[in-house]
Order: C-alpha cells, then sequence, then structure tokens
C-alpha cells in the first residue's frame, strides 16, 4: 500500500510503502533515503509494536541527523583521513567526522529520492544512480536495495551493484532496534547475542588501529546472550572511548549465517540477524540526546541499538581487513535479514 510521506524542501512528493504479512507483522518504506520507517510486530499479547526508532513524516528524515532507518553508502562507517588511494590515484572526500569520513560524506544516500523499480504486497525495490564522483569516488554505478517481508517473518534487504570503474562499495542499514517499543526507554534490560570471537580495536576517532582483539575475559563477549547494560560502564578501552557499545565485530564464519539476536523479556520479541558481510558494528544510541520522533516521543540515549552488517572500517587502509573494493563490471550482490519471533 502506498500512502502520501510528506514534501521535502526540495518540493520533492515522498512516499510510504507499507508491507503486510500473514502473520500481522508490518513494515514500511520511504522512497526519500529508501529508509526503513516502521517494523510493526504483535508483542506476546498480540499488540502491534514498533521496533525501531523513526520519525512521523519526511521533515523529519530530511532534518534528522541520526541516520535512523537509513540506506548508507557508498562506503558506511568510517574511512581514516578521509582520503584512499586505488590504482594510484588519490581520491579525495568529505570530512565529516573529526578528520575521517564516515557513512559516505556529507551527501548522504539517505538524504535523496530513490526510484521505485517494483513495489507489491510483498516487497518495494529502489534505485540510486550515482554519477562518477558522486561523495568523492570513482565511477558511476546504479545501486539497488529490496526491501521484502516474508511468510517467516524476515524483513530481507538485497543490495545490488555494478559499477562501470573500480570503485569502494559497502551497503548497510542504520535503523535503531528497540523490541520494548521504539517509545520505551533504553535497551539496557535487552538482551544481544553476537556471534563473533574477536572485534577490531579502534583508536579515539573510531578508526581501527588493524587489531583484532579476542573478546574473551572482556565486556565485548556477546557469544552467549546477555542484557546490553551489564558491563556497557565498565572502565575498559573500548568502551571508555566509543562511550558505549560502537565498534566493529569480526563475524565468525563466511556466507550468509546467523550472526546476531536480541531479545525483549518485555513483550517477548526476539530478533535474529543473518548476513553474508565479514563484520557488523554493534551500535547501542551513545549519542541520542532528545530527538523528537514519532508520535510524540522523545529518544535518549542508548534507546535503540544498531546491527549494521558490513566490511570492516577504514578496510580500504588495511590489508589484513577485507575489502569493500569492487572493480569495473564485477557484481556487488550481500543480503542482509532480521527475522522476528514472538511469545
Amino acid at each position: 500500500m502506498k500512502s502520501d510521506f510528506g514534501i521535502t524542501t526540495k518540493k520533492e512528493s515522498a512516499a510510504l510503502y507499507s508491507l503486510k504479512n500473514q502473520n500481522g507483522m508490518e513494515i514500511a518504506i520511504s522512497n526519500y533515503g529508501a529508509i526503513l520507517v516502521k517494523v510493526l510486530i504483535p508483542d506476546r499479547e498480540g499488540k502491534l509494536i514498533d521496533v525501531v526508532l523513526g520519525y512521523d513524516d519526511v521533515q523529519g528524515y530530511e532534518s534528522g541527523t541520526l541516520y535512523f532507518g537509513a540506506t548508507v553508502g557508498r562506503v558506511a562507517n568510517r574511512i581514516g583521513g578521509g582520503t584512499f588511494e586505488l590504482k594510484g590515484k588519490t581520491y579525495r572526500l568529505t570530512q565529516n567526522d573529526n578528520q575521517n569520513t564516515l557513512h559516505g560524506g556529507i551527501d548522504y544516500y539517505d538524504k535523496r529520492m530513490w526510484e521505485v523499480e517494483e513495489a507489491d504486497e510483498t516487497h518495494v525495490s529502489l534505485k540510486l544512480d550515482s554519477p562518477d564522483g558522486d561523495q568523492g569516488f570513482p565511477g558511476a554505478v546504479e545501486i539497488h536495495v529490496t526491501y521484502t517481508l516474508t511468510e517467516e517473518n524476515e524483513v530481507k534487504l538485497h543490495y545490488h551493484a555494478v559499477p562501470k570503474e573500480d570503485t569502494l562499495l559497502n551497503l548497510t542499514n542504520h535503523s535503531y532496534f528497540n523490541l520494548s517499543g521504539h517509545a520505551s526507554g533504553t535497551i539496557l534490560e535487552q538482551e544481544v547475542m553476537i556471534c563473533a570471537d574477536e572485534f577490531t580495536r579502534a583508536d579515539a576517532e573510531s578508526i581501527p588501529t588493524g587489531e583484532l582483539v579476542s573478546v574473551e575475559g572482556t565486556p565485548m563477549d556477546f557469544r552467549s546472550r546477555k542484557p546490553i547494560g551489564r558491563e556497557i560502564e565498565a572502565d575498559y578501552e573500548a568502551l571508555v572511548l566509543g562511550h558505549g557499545y560502537d565498534h566493529n565485530w569480526a563475524l565468525n564464519g563466511s556466507g550468509y549465517r546467523q550472526v546476531a539476536a536480541m531479545y525483549s523479556k518485555q513483550t517477548g520479541i526476539e530478533m535474529k540477524v543473518y548476513t553474508d558481510l565479514p563484520g557488523m558494528q554493534f551500535y547501542t544510541g551513545n549519542f541520542i540526546e532528545r530527538e523528537k520522533g514519532k508520535a510524540g516521543a522523545v529518544y535518549e540515549k542508548r534507546q535503540g541499538t544498531c546491527f549494521e552488517t558490513q566490511y570492516f572500517p577504514d578496510a580500504v587502509h588495511k590489508e589484513q581487513f577485507e575489502g569493500p573494493v569492487v572493480r569495473a563490471k564485477e557484481v556487488y550482490d550481500s543480503i542482509t535479514t532480521y527475522q522476528f519471533s514472538w511469545k
């Protein structure tokens, strides 16, 4: 179902595409920013709970700075120094996070209108034409993202692109999840599991040092499900520098597999995360501050958490990290899934 989602400051008409499955689950996606706006899940009593933070209309997303529900590219996360070298040429990007480039630089993918290629009751496919030089990156590329709502209660995100020249691609989704409901307060009591034996150590600007650190015996160990808040205030380098969890975990295994889970005892809602990518940024909303959100809600620090599947941050500068370089006419193709259950 398509509905009006407001008018941007550029006088563009934004739309909202709503999908619903046979189990009562609903999601909504906007053609503005290819943003995931709503994820409605029945709780254990059958009441629909919206489990992602966001805004009521396109104006909120246009002025917002926290990437709620955003499709992020060309390169999610950070590139140290805002520059990189490819085929002997140096490319300079926008430095929008200290001296670094975060989520592609200032001209964000989630602040643009995307073309809706297909839309029916099960999926929405969107396309963005990214020209040569866009955000400072080489090579024209058509970016495609498809959101599918399945009868297995999966929100499946399929990314597909074929660049015309060698370039970098690392696409992700930046939804903030709160399985007790977007307006329910902090996520500290909710439980998380991450299938990772190591994380990438980072400096004070969140740029990886290149070291992989074992989670064993540290607050970064989520291999068994535990409350997010149990150790978030620990006097541990990563947590002090990140003001909480805001790090890339080196996910176990390869290929498409389960990499994480989240659970709310309050609602009985569980989410499992699947991806084919090597890393995931687990971010606990440490910098949310009195953000006016949906239906009169005011979001505060640690009211949502992100599971941003990705290639490791700054991988273009770290030979030991699997890189985001995609060669001319090579296919970039990746799937991330958020699967829900309730009991």
